[in-house]
């Protein structure tokens, strides 16, 4: 037997067995006397248990190194015991002209002459076939469990009672149906399996079991090449070709490999998918498939030893064959050749699939949700609410109309006697100048150019009787709220001529001293002309009302930064200091025969035209009340 330290690719001369052995058996014999003496009397009163593990080609070969170390783990998990586990490897298998075993055996029977174990593990067909050949020399009475051997490995004739068999079953035939299966364009399989005498073997049982394929699909077979060339020939595979990944130990050039560093350089180079039925390759390449599952053989070799260390007969322990698990794929490969999971096998399990957006991100996602939702549930109440106001405004607006009309009636009622006289002056005119004309006419001469001057006296008395009728009408018309630009001067002007007569009749002075420019503002002209006559009438009734012998008043417009302003001042009275806040309130009156209503209509009018209305003592006396509106544009 010989030992030997590897590197993928690279051959190392290896040591004499002999030479290595007795090196390593030196350092544990000097390392390990006073454990020795420790683990013997713990042993002999029974609170230690002592696991002999025998590795096929080394501790960290896989995949038997996986197998190894998933059944250690378990193993310390559920023992009761205190275990002492100890692991030795043979490297005979791994070359293709394997030393002697002789020098190795010896080792063994020194380490453990007097210590016997309690159970020994053999991972691995060579390492079986090992403590059966040498079992009656080194543990004769110790109970075998030999773990991890492929079914057609066994020595059955070499089993007995006190030995317990976890085997597996590689088969082949569903490996290759599940490649044509999920790649049924597939034209040919390449191979790999290695060159030494198990991977030979191994060769020729892939070559028989699988005859039933000839026609259906061309085998190659790269265990007569070097890895070097292996590697060439996958990266040039032509289409509808995949590989099969059976096991690298040793190359055909006899250069030793690590199986898992083999396989991620052909994972790197290789065009084409690589498939293999052992699950310690997978995650490192191979596209999947059906598969001898890790955990499926420890669970049934640990629960074995345990037996075995808690006194259960080795004989008693039944453990049938382990086949091919469930297919497994890893969802990396099936993206990378564009395999579809619709052709898998119904009870296929996908593994390392990424997460989608949604599943790498669900609660940012759902509190994104939430926030939206909470920030929709938010602007459809606005939404809902902004609705309802402008309909309360709209009625708001319907209403103001109908009270503001029905207080133009009872402002017009007032200016009765004012509104008669201007009619009643055209009117008679018109009469005396149409009698006049008549009598003209009779006589034999008529003077026609008299006639045509008693004419246009008729005319410009119709024209005056039909503009007080307009203006009568413009401010009993009922219409709705109408916002547009409309000329202030005009409109005051034309309040005013509403008004003229009754001032004129009640001997009050009433002027106006409009702006010498055009100021135009966003409003509706009839509400305006509302406003400018109710505050007229009122400047009136308290002129009218005052012990005063001056009876004047004044109205105005001007304009104050982007505000127009009409002032409306009279020599009354004024406003008592404690009534100054409440003037325009609902209700609120000073006149005996009021409602209280005529100044509220005005402040409600001026706020509906975003301005405002303020009401104030005038210095020389009298009340001043202004109203502001913003100048249009």
């Amino acid at each position: 037997m010989e030992l030997s330290r590897r590197m993928s690719g690279v051959s190392v001369r290896p040591w004499p067995a002999t030479a290595a052995l007795l090196y390593l058996g030196l350092f544990v014999a000097a390392s390990l006397p006073s454990a020795r003496a420790e683990a013997v009397e713990r042993s002999r009163r029974g609170e230690l248990k002592r696991v002999l593990v025998l590795h096929s080609f080394g501790r960290e070969f896989r995949p038997w190194s996986e197998y190894a170390r998933d059944i250690k783990s378990e193993l310390e998990r559920q023992s009761r015991w205190p275990l002492d586990i100890q692991e030795h490897a043979l490297l005979t298998a791994r070359f293709n002209i394997p030393g002697p075993e002789a020098p190795f055996v010896e080792y063994l029977h020194s380490l453990y002459q007097g210590v016997t174990p309690d159970v020994v593990l053999s991972i691995g067909a060579p390492a079986a076939r090992f403590a059966q050949r040498y079992r009656a020399k080194l543990f004769p009475d110790t109970p075998l469990i030999l773990t991890a051997v492929e079914d057609r490995l066994i020595h059955r004739a070499g089993l007995g009672s006190n030995d317990v068999v976890v085997a597996i079953r590689n088969d082949f035939m569903a490996a290759f149906e599940n490649i044509l299966q999920v790649l049924p364009d597939t034209k040919s399989v390449a191979v790999v399996i290695g060159a030494s005498p198990l991977e030979r073997f191994w060769v020729e049982e892939v070559k028989r079991e699988l005859k039933p394929l000839d026609g259906r699909v061309e085998l190659v077979w790269y265990s007569d090449l070097s890895f070097e060339e292996i590697l060439k020939r996958a990266s040039k595979l032509p289409p509808g070709t995949a590989l099969f990944w059976g096991l690298m130990s040793v190359d055909a050039a006899g250069v030793v490999h690590e199986s898992d560093i083999a396989l991620r350089s052909l994972h790197a180079v290789a065009n084409a998918p690589i498939f293999s039925y052992q699950e310690p390759f997978f995650g490192d390449g191979p596209v999947g498939g059906p598969m001898h599952l890790i955990a499926e053989t420890s669970a049934r070799t640990v629960r074995a030893a345990i037996g075995i260390l808690g006194g259960a007969k080795p004989a008693s322990i039944n453990s049938e064959t382990i086949g091919f698990s469930a297919p497994r794929y890893d969802w990396r490969e099936l993206r990378r050749w564009g395999i579809s999971e619709s052709r898998l096998p119904p009870d296929s399990q996908i593994l390392f699939r990424e997460p989608n957006i949604w599943e790498r991100y669900r609660w940012q996602m759902l509190m994104v949700a939430a926030a939206f939702l909470v920030q929709g549930g938010l602007i459809s109440g606005l939404l809902h609410e902004r609705r309802r106001r402008m309909v309360a405004e709209v009625e708001s607006r319907q209403r103001l109309a109908e009270l503001a009309h029905a207080n133009r009636y009872s402002a017009v009622g007032e200016l009765t006697t004012s509104i008669a006289h201007e009619l009643n002056q055209p009117l008679g005119s018109i009469l005396t100048n149409a009698e006049t004309a008549e009598l003209m006419l009779s006589a034999n001469t008529p003077d026609i150019n008299e006639v045509r001057q008693i004419l246009a006296d008729i005319r410009r008395d119709d024209q005056r009787a039909s503009e007080v009728i307009r203006r009568l009408r413009s401010v009993l018309k009922k219409t709705p709220f109408e916002i547009r630009d409309i000329a202030l001067n005009g409109t005051v002007r034309e309040a005013l001529g509403l008004a003229k007569a009754v001032a004129d009749g009640r001997r009050i002075a009433l002027t106006y001293t409009p702006l010498t420019t055009d100021l135009h503002v966003r409003g509706d002209p009839v509400q305006l002309q509302q406003v400018i006559l109710n505050l007229i009438i009122n400047a009136m009734d308290a002129v009218t009302d005052a012990d005063a012998g001056r009876r004047e008043i004044s109205v105005s417009t001007l304009r104050a930064g982007n505000q127009a302003e009409v002032r409306i001042t009279d020599t009354g009275p004024g406003i008592a200091p404690a009534d100054l806040a409440k003037v325009f309130d609902p209700f609120f009156t000073t006149k005996p025969q009021g409602m209280g209503m005529g100044l509220a209509i005005v402040k409600t009018i001026i706020e509906a035209h975003h301005g405002e209305i303020v009401a104030a003592n005038h210095a020389a006396g009298g009340a001043q009340f202004t109203m502001r509106l913003p100048i249009a544009g």
